[in-house]
């Protein structure tokens, strides 16, 4: 499947309260991000952070796009660029940055920090390159034989394609017939490496090798990303089928905080894909006073977190 608005007809007076549920909603959550994420970059700059970042400036739409067809019992797996899949499920920059600043209130006592996260039992990352997939099949195995229909989500990136354990995975994901969905953000780019440069082929054909649903999103629009993603993700959840979801999207930052060898003439390309710019245009009022809204409330929240104590952990 291609990600055309042509391959589904909708009717659209009973999809469009599904689509658009709260464009306000949809729009903060997405400044919500991108601001949390460049409030961490300059935290970093004032050397009030400590370790590495990993920001998914330009990528918000992708969560926040499929976070409204996960269902509480479903378990999201994300990657060293999670801050965005957080946020996108759970409305929670306090705790998030608490955990990376090692404050009282983080997440996991501030011990999981930027790429470790876990919270109950349905949200978990790691920074490990490909780890999360098997563990995502693994717990989607458990949630068939338990008869529920939850599913398990799995974020990956482009560069997880040159891991032995993705190809493993989807073989054993397709003979079990298990209800795991694999996000694909493809930002073209393994750190510092064009993909260009280190894959041969494509991820579609990778993918349909093994016989497996594959929906292909160019879309930077939230909106059109949902209503592209919605039925397929239900038809995994209904009949047990894997999926392989990949997005056409751009990195906007460095790798992690400095590290971009990109020129910047490609840099000033790809901002004009940026969904920031596009809703602001679009939406001007709306967007202004939403933006307004965000940066005052990730101000207070930096300011309240910084002046906790440090977090305390121990085995109990």
């Amino acid at each position: 499947m291609e990600g055309n608005c042509n391959d589904f007809i909708y009717i659209m007076d009973e999809v469009k309260e599904y689509i658009y549920p709260d464009r306000d909603k949809d729009i903060e959550r997405l400044l919500l991000i991108r601001i949390f994420e460049e409030t961490l970059l300059n935290l970093f700059t004032k050397g009030l952070l400590s370790g590495t970042t990993h920001t998914c400036i330009g990528q918000e739409y992708v969560p926040v796009s499929l976070m409204t067809s996960v269902r509480t019992g479903d378990v999201v797996f994300s990657n060293h660029r999670g801050h965005g899949h957080y946020l996108a499920r759970y409305d929670d920059p306090e705790g998030l940055l608490a955990e990376i600043m090692g404050r009282e209130g983080a997440i996991c006592h501030g011990v999981g920090g930027s790429q470790h996260l876990y919270r109950d039992n349905e949200f978990i990352s790691t920074g490990v390159q490909g780890e999360s997939l098997p563990l995502a099949a693994g717990v989607a195995w458990h949630l068939k034989k338990e008869g529920k229909d939850s599913i398990a989500m799995t974020f990956i990136g482009d560069g997880t394609w040159g891991e032995g354990i993705v190809y493993e995975t989807l073989n054993l994901a397709k003979l079990k017939e298990l209800p795991l969905v694999v996000i694909v953000e493809n930002n073209q780019i393994s750190q510092t490496t064009p993909s260009s440069l280190n894959m041969a082929g494509t991820i579609e054909g990778r993918v349909k090798a093994f016989e497996i649903d594959y929906l292909h999103i160019t879309s930077r629009d939230v909106w059109e990303c949902r209503k592209l993603t919605a039925l397929a993700i239900d038809k995994v959840r209904a009949a047990f089928n894997p999926l392989v979801i990949e997005f056409e999207t751009d990195r906007l930052g460095s790798h992690s905080k400095g590290d971009d060898t990109r020129s910047p003439e490609l840099i000033q390309q790809i901002k004009k894909n940026d969904w920031f710019l596009v809703l602001q245009q679009k939406y001007p009022e709306q967007f202004d006073r939403l933006l307004s809204k965000v940066q005052e409330r990730i101000e207070n929240i930096v300011q309240d977190v910084s002046y906790r104590p440090f977090s305390k952990w121990s085995i109990e």
